[in-house]
């Protein structure tokens, strides 16, 4: 995937997973993309681990595998804040 792809994919995955962690007000659109991002690696080594199909290219599976990655990254980030 090119790099508009993943700023693409990254803004997506990032404001679902905002969305649903209801994290949305707090975060911005460059936020969004690097959780969407970073969330995309957390979700496929997790999907890797579990034994799913590889992700490749921008389609419905890759936005669920960054979507489930950038979740954890935002309930991990969320733990870290409490203490």
């Amino acid at each position: 995937m090119g790099i508009i792809a993943w700023v693409i994919l990254g803004a997506l995955s990032g404001w679902i997973a905002s969305i649903i962690m209801d994290k949305n007000a707090s975060m911005g659109a460059i936020a969004n993309i690097i959780t969407g991002i970073v969330g995309a690696f957390i979700g496929g080594i997790v999907f890797n681990f579990i034994g799913a199909q590889k992700v490749t290219g921008l389609n419905l599976h890759s936005i669920l595998v960054s979507v489930v990655g950038a979740c954890i990254l935002l309930w991990i980030l969320g733990v870290i804040n409490k203490k």
